[in-house]
Order: structure tokens, then sequence, then C-alpha cells
């Protein structure tokens, strides 16, 4: 597929929405990376470590990065025609979906640290791929 053409300001507007989608959807990945960091050494030095470990955060977080994977991967396709950057995004969301069903701690945080960072690469590359 052809890249779209940047002579109309819309499809100005949207390719400049589009990076700016894909450089949130990275710092919430990012952010993601922390808090699973976080969650990690807190557990280690304390039983409890209060809302952190609510499953709810975990479900909100994976909605959150499918619904940025889907807009700004899914326009990227649309935009330079590449569909790489969605696999690698769509493999690590995939990898993130499968990690919530393990008991919380150990592989669970394992398999979310790679599978955020396969969706943060993912969204690097159709960043790039943009300009």
């Amino acid at each position: 597929m052809p890249p779209m053409s940047l002579s109309t300001p819309i499809a100005r507007w949207w390719a400049g929405l589009d990076g700016a989608f894909d450089r949130i959807a990275i710092g919430i990945s990012g952010l993601c990376l922390i808090h699973c960091i976080a969650t990690t050494v807190l557990l280690t030095l304390a039983s409890t470590a209060g809302g952190l470990l609510n499953p709810h955060i975990h479900e909100v977080g994976l909605m959150l990065a499918i619904g940025f994977g889907v807009f700004a991967l899914g326009r990227g396709i649309l935009h330079h025609g590449y569909m790489a950057p969605a696999v690698v995004g769509a493999f690590g969301l995939g990898i993130m979906s499968g990690a919530l069903t393990l008991p919380h701690g150990g592989f669970e945080t394992l398999w979310t640290l790679i599978g955020v960072s396969l969706v943060a690469l993912g969204h690097d590359l159709n960043h790039r791929a943009s300009h």
C-alpha cells in the first residue's frame, strides 16, 4: 500500500496524530515497566503494597494498551503500509494478556515486562516508519 499523501491539511493532521499516539503509547509502556518493577520491589520489602496490587490496575492498563495499540499501530499500517510494527506490538499485547492469567509476581512480572517491551518496540518501529 503506498504511503498516504501529506499534501492535504487533514493528511498532515492525521500523520501528526499518529506519531503522537505512538509517543504516548511508548510513555505508557514505560510507566507499566516502572509499575511492574516497583511492585516487585515493594513485594520483596513488604507483605502488602496496597493499591499497586489491585488486579484492576492491570486490567485497565491492558485495556489502555490494547486501545492505543489498535489505534496507533492500525493507523500506522494505513499511513506507511508496513505490517511489522503492528505484528510486533500485537505479539507483545498477547504476551501481556497471557501474563494476566499467571499468579501475581515472579513469572507474571517477567512475562509482563517482555510483553510491554515488545509493545513499546512495535510503537517505536511504527513511529520510525511514519517518518
